[in-house]
């Protein structure tokens, strides 16, 4: 077996239209030609890159079916090397079999995003690229997709590139400087640094202050519906999710246990619970279902916290209210349709955004949808700038402008210039890291480990 050239299904483990079987590496080309063969005759091998060939896969003569084979020639391929993509009918069984087939002409399986880490290493892509990657494939909306997209076509790396070169301007002429103290060399101002360093920093924060908003439209955000039984928690679950995913009936507590799911809310994505109603209890098995209900509202980023419009507030609601004041909360007051007799500006007191609704007509929806934008953030969001898209870049992030203020401390306080010196390269290696140019070994290895097998 050939342990530079990989394989691997590409395509989702289901049967479906057409199935993709990608090879890469050195031999790919002299793999593929052992399993297929074009009906012209052609040689795979001396192929020219950016062709395609109609024909069929066999294993040992036994004829697994139709197929065409893409080609593509190092270094015009997405992981950088020579590249056969085999598309064939996408029958779980006839896709299992053809790559048990490239395997046995010399192919090895790939690991959980090793062709993409192979386009990392091969300088297609940087870190943050890669990363965009899996966006991509994650994004379940448009502004998502764009947002991937924007970040896969490099706007991230422009602005963290732009920043670190700046910064490295600036290193680079302290280190002159210090090293070279005979040399008529200008040491850089006070004011040229705080300038330098200030503009960065102000960029980076406003990546960081994007970040939240960025999460709630590619990732999702954490959220649950609260409030104590029988003010509508499950009418509004299915109203959000469109179906009937949580029992609803006129009697108190049917809901026992936490109901969880992904729905999309105008431009964000939630990931919802529907929790049981928080109030006193004998009953065992509710009680269960009371604390899990307590520990979903505690970590949620969200909180849809429920009132019946028809009833006056009660002890159990102003706990709620009381709760919510303190979290990112929206406070929806339900069952519109008949009637209202709370007070709403007691709630607005607690909770700065209050919507009115009828779970069960859909009047007040589209206001909802509104109120979670507003609240998390989203309802200016620019998929077009660029994006923080992971922990990681995060943290990166985060250590660099950290750095920074240890700079611009360190001039304020009149530090010598090596002293300014050691801070801009610590920040330098924290940016450098983000794009991946400076990422060690382990830090490489756990961004591709996240990556599906056939990308």
């Amino acid at each position: 077996m050939d342990g530079r050239t990989i394989a691997a299904i590409a395509t989702p483990q289901a049967a479906g239209g057409i199935g993709i079987i990608r090879i890469s590496g050195e031999n790919a080309l002299t793999i593929a030609e052992k399993v297929f063969s074009p009906v012209s005759g052609a040689s795979l091998s001396r192929s020219a890159g950016y062709r395609a060939y109609f024909g069929r896969v066999a294993n040992e003569g036994k004829d697994i079916g139709e197929a065409i084979c893409l080609v593509f020639r190092a270094p015009h391929s997405y992981t950088g090397e020579d590249v056969a993509e085999i598309s064939l009918h996408g029958g779980l069984f006839v896709m299992q079999k053809a790559l048990e087939t490239v395997f046995s002409a010399g192919a090895r399986p790939a690991e959980a995003g090793e062709f993409t880490k192979r386009a990392f290493l091969n300088g297609k892509l940087d870190l943050s690229g890669a990363e965009a990657v899996m966006s991509m494939i994650h994004a379940q909306n448009e502004q998502a997709a764009r947002a991937a997209q924007n970040a896969l076509d490099g706007a991230l790396s422009r602005e963290i590139n732009a920043a670190a070169k700046e910064i490295i301007a600036v290193a680079a002429n302290i280190a002159a400087w210090v090293d070279y103290p005979d040399d008529d060399i200008d040491d850089i101002s006070g004011e040229r640094l705080m300038e330098v360093f200030s503009k960065t920093k102000k960029m980076l924060e406003g990546l960081l202050s994007r970040f939240d908003s960025g999460q709630a439209i590619t990732e999702g955000v954490p959220a649950a519906i609260a409030g104590r039984p029988n003010v509508g928690k499950s009418a509004l679950m299915n109203l959000l999710t469109g179906y009937e995913r949580s029992i609803v009936t006129p009697y108190a507590g049917t809901t026992r246990d936490v109901i969880e799911e992904t729905v999309r809310v105008g431009n964000v994505v939630l990931r919802l619970s529907d929790t049981a109603g928080i109030h006193d209890t004998d009953d065992p098995v509710e009680s269960v279902g009371i604390g899990f209900a307590r520990k979903k509202q505690e970590r949620a980023s969200l909180i849809i916290a429920v009132f019946d419009g028809s009833e006056e507030l009660t002890d159990g609601d102003l706990e709620l209210l009381d709760f919510c004041s303190k979290r990112t909360s929206i406070a929806v007051i339900n069952k519109t349709d008949i009637g209202q007799r709370l007070d709403v500006s007691l709630i607005s007191s607690y909770i700065e955004k209050t919507v009115e609704i009828s779970a069960a007509t859909g009047d007040g929806l589209e206001e909802l949808q509104e109120a979670v934008e507003h609240a998390l953030g989203t309802d200016n969001f620019d998929p077009s700038s660029a994006m923080l898209a992971t922990e990681r870049q995060r943290g990166c992030c985060r250590r660099a402008v950290g750095y920074i203020d240890e700079a611009i401390a360190a001039v304020e306080s009149g530090m010598t210039l090596d002293a300014v010196g050691v801070c801009a390269d610590a920040c330098i290696g924290a940016l450098l890291e983000l794009t991946g140019e400076k990422a060690g070994d382990a830090v490489i290895n756990e961004v591709f480990a996240s990556f599906c097998v056939g990308k």
